[in-house]
């Protein structure tokens, strides 16, 4: 089987982009993989946060982990900072990187913009990526788009490494980019793509957020003038990223959605749809509220850092001996 690995920072204000595009997928690849996700605590602490805050963020998107599908029984769920090899590897592969390729980032490009000085964590946070991915001997990482380059950037750090300490070393990953159907925007900004940061908070869906927040997050989207359901993205991005999401909930066909709604109004369509997200993000939300107050939560987070800590340790011994690192 192969080994599938990615992780999800615990960031608040999990969005049905992020269900859609990662989560649903993640509970998908478990079936027939050997799979590994886990929740990425220290690429949170790039930027400061409020410890309190962050803890409970941590067991919330674990919750979220589980009620969206992700079963313990058949993936590893843990906290990346439980496992030590993270960091460990994370300054091995520093020493292996460059500058020069680290700051063409586009990530920390856009983070870095305007700021006379940037915290480093941001200048290095792909190669601690890296070492989340490499850790694990890790076949294939589903991940967005947007994440092609760090992908890049892995796979050039584990061949290097492969070519001066030997081939055996690290497994070279590939990325697996999830599908393009599942790509959901900002409903107040359709060019951009729907973020947990973003100032207005009916830019997204959460997947907490009650029926009334979904009704006015749906109701207030941008659409366009003719009112026309027609899915064309260059000219009508509103209406066709709400026709994405209604297909991507449903299993319909765009081209089905079109039929259904010839002749009505965006009003009429959007009452549905808020139908449509009340009703999928109904059964997720009942899981998540047992799960987060059963004392289970945790015991699947220690389990599983005991499982993931097991294969890392395996890994860094390897590497340390290739490197020619420790007494031996």
């Amino acid at each position: 089987m192969n080994r599938v690995f990615s992780g999800i920072q615990p960031t608040g204000n999990i969005h049905i982009g992020n269900y859609l595009g990662a989560l649903k997928q993640f509970a998908e690849l478990q079936n027939d993989n050997e799979c590994i996700y886990c929740i990425v605590d220290m690429h949170a602490i790039t930027v400061p946060k409020d410890p309190k805050e962050l803890n409970e963020s941590i067991l919330n998107v674990a919750a979220l982990y589980i009620a969206c599908g992700i079963d313990p029984d058949k993936s590893i769920v843990f906290v990346q900072s439980d496992v030590p090899g993270h960091a460990e590897l994370g300054w091995i592969l520093t020493c292996s990187s460059y500058t020069g390729e680290l700051s063409r980032m586009t990530q920390f490009k856009q983070k870095s913009k305007e700021k006379e000085s940037a915290p480093t964590g941001l200048f290095t946070y792909p190669v601690l990526m890296a070492a989340d991915i490499l850790l694990y001997d890790t076949s294939i990482v589903p991940v967005g788009d947007d994440q092609k380059q760090h992908i890049e950037l892995t796979r050039d750090l584990a061949v290097r490494v492969n070519g001066k300490y030997g081939e055996n070393t690290f497994v070279v990953p590939e990325g697996r980019y999830m599908k393009s159907g599942a790509r959901v925007m900002s409903l107040d900004d359709p060019t951009n793509k729907m973020s947990k940061s973003a100032e207005n908070e009916y830019s997204r869906i959460s997947l907490l957020d009650s029926p009334a927040k979904i009704k006015k997050s749906v109701m207030r989207a941008t659409t366009d003038s003719d009112g026309i359901i027609k899915f064309d993205v260059e000219n009508k991005p509103g209406i066709s990223n709400l026709l994405s999401i209604y297909s991507a909930f449903t299993g319909k066909t765009v081209e089905s959605l079109e039929k259904d709604y010839a002749g009505s109004g965006y009003g009429d369509f959007k009452k549905d749809l808020v139908e449509v997200v009340n009703s999928s993000v109904k059964p997720i939300q009942d899981k998540y509220n047992d799960i987060r107050e059963s004392d289970e939560l945790k015991k699947i987070l220690k389990e599983g850092a005991e499982k993931a800590n097991a294969i890392a340790e395996k890994t860094i011994k390897r590497v340390k001996e290739n490197f020619g690192l420790g007494i031996r």
